[in-house]
């Protein structure tokens, strides 16, 4: 897919720019919203800090926020360069946060888009109006429909799933649960709910024996609701089961069991533009080699390039391209997703999730796909800025 052939960006949004005090007319403010409550706040402030170096600053203003791990909503510094893994460590808002104690409010008011900022003992102070609020949150608490939730009570348009599509994204229950309702192909898994392993811990753990029995050993116990391979372990035999699903709830008391697929690791992303989605070509993730499985690390920390565009056939292309917008339009996603899938030993995709928030830095899979596909990083930026700004906030 060459840029050529792409729809051109809109020069103007529909959105009300608003005007500065003089009256005259201003660049969109974007708020570009990081960190969280979530398992995810480190990676969640390293995508941004990449956004923020690629945000037009002759187009649009920038006004940076970053939620704390307690959920204090603090006015950091735009200073993208501290915001990097350095020392196998991931940045967090407190070190960026202006204030230990100031904090940023949002005005659940659909006529008022002005923000303000407070420290305690000292006099609010207007910090101007959002025209659009780029989320890079990860995780719960920001990427599954909460933060959605209060921007469309506010009346401010955003970056990315709306409410619905962002909680479907979340779960990765109900995520394969909508997948199989449109047909499409979805590993073998279970659930294990927090009131079933509280009171039914016998037979919680009999399930998980039955479902090894049938679909074999490892297992992989994840999060229901987690990302960034956070809180995954991959179990060999039942006698390491409970440490696994320990681990598990410490970031959700909702787990999922998946049976091992094996095959070739293949993604693809999918960006919408004004005529509907499109998938980019798709990538594939070699193993890390001291790594048995993509965790955190693997991903993170100790990740190899990917292969992009991955070495399939023209069919495999278009077969996993024509998934991967199936999946965006059966959760009714909006802007971008990144889906991933595997390619088993017989030759079929199976769809393991759909990211509606992915990786975003540029070198995260995602932004090298639409590379590889004819969209720059900074177009890729203005792009999905420039979709929000032109859609409507509401029921749609």
């Amino acid at each position: 897919m060459s840029s050529e052939n792409l729809p051109q960006s809109p020069e103007q949004s529909t959105a009300r720019p608003g005007t500065d005090p003089s009256g005259q007319p201003r660049k969109p403010r974007v708020a570009v919203v990081f960190g969280g409550r979530s398992s995810e706040h480190g990676i969640s402030v390293v995508t941004a800090g990449a956004v923020l170096r690629a945000i037009d600053r002759t187009k649009y203003d920038v006004l940076p926020i970053g939620i704390t791990t307690d959920g204090r909503w603090a006015l950091t510094t735009d200073e993208p360069e501290r915001m990097a893994i350095a020392d196998r460590k991931v940045p967090s808002v407190a070190d960026l946060a202006e204030s230990a104690e100031g904090g940023v409010v949002l005005p659940v008011d659909p006529g008022n888009r002005e923000v303000v900022y407070s420290e305690p003992g000292a006099v609010p102070k207007a910090l101007g109006e959002v025209d659009v609020v780029f989320p890079m949150l990860h995780g719960p608490y920001g990427e599954d429909g909460t933060l959605q939730g209060l921007l469309e009570l506010s009346g401010v348009p955003y970056v990315g799933a709306g409410v619905l599509a962002s909680a479907v994204g979340q779960d990765k229950e109900y995520m394969k649960r909508v997948f199989t309702s449109f047909g499409l192909p979805v590993g073998p898994y279970l659930v294990i709910r927090p009131r079933e392993w509280q009171r039914e811990e016998k037979q919680a753990r009999q399930r998980v024996a039955d479902f090894a029995g049938e679909h074999g050993w490892p297992l992989f116990i994840k999060p229901a609701r987690a990302g960034s391979s956070i809180g995954i372990t991959k179990v060999d035999t039942f006698e390491g089961l409970d440490e696994a699903i320990a681990e598990a709830q410490r970031h959700d008391p909702k787990i999922i069991v998946e049976a091992l697929l094996r095959g070739r690791e293949i993604e693809c992303g999918v960006l919408e533009f004004e005529d509907g989605p499109r998938a980019s070509v798709p990538a594939e993730i070699p193993p890390v080699q001291a790594h048995d499985y993509y965790d955190f690390e693997a991903k993170y920390i100790d990740s190899t390039p990917g292969l992009v565009p991955a070495p399939l056939t023209p069919d495999e292309t278009a077969e996993v391209q024509r998934l991967a917008v199936a999946a965006f339009e059966a959760a009714s996603c909006e802007g971008l997703v990144r889906a991933d899938f595997f390619l088993t030993e017989d030759g079929q995709f199976v769809i393991n999730e759909i990211n509606t928030m992915p990786g975003f830095t540029p070198i995260s899979m995602y932004p090298q796909m639409w590379e590889k596909s004819g969209v720059s990083y900074p177009e890729l930026v203005d792009r999905l800025i420039q979709a929000a700004l032109n859609r409507s906030t509401g029921l749609r």
